[in-house]
């Protein structure tokens, strides 16, 4: 993931939120009555956000989606390969005693 598209996207939702509140803040009722300030930025916001930050929303969830498939495509540590040779090995001898008949 790219880190500058991530930070981009985190700012530019930053000030969607912060910058109508700030403007909210200089009405007296608001002063009064923050929470409907802080109601009133938070739905502003996300509407900015939706609208206007599509792309960059693209990018971030680009980069998780590729560092995520990296991760799956990453080699095994040894122990993990030792644990399936050692679950290999155990089928085969299941397998082997359940073919061959009691005497």
């Amino acid at each position: 993931m790219k880190i500058r598209s991530a930070v981009l996207y985190s700012v530019l939702r930053l000030l969607a939120f912060l910058v109508p509140l700030g403007i909210m803040m200089l009405f007296p009722i608001f002063r009064e009555m923050y929470w409907i300030a802080l109601l009133f930025a938070a739905l502003i916001g996300i509407s900015l956000s939706v609208i206007f930050l599509r792309r960059p929303l693209d990018d971030v969830s680009q980069g998780l989606a590729e560092r995520r498939a990296q991760r799956a495509e990453k080699p095994q540590t040894a122990a993990q390969h030792d644990t399936e040779i050692e679950d290999a090995a155990n089928d085969a001898a299941r397998e082997s005693s359940t073919e061959q008949p009691d005497a």
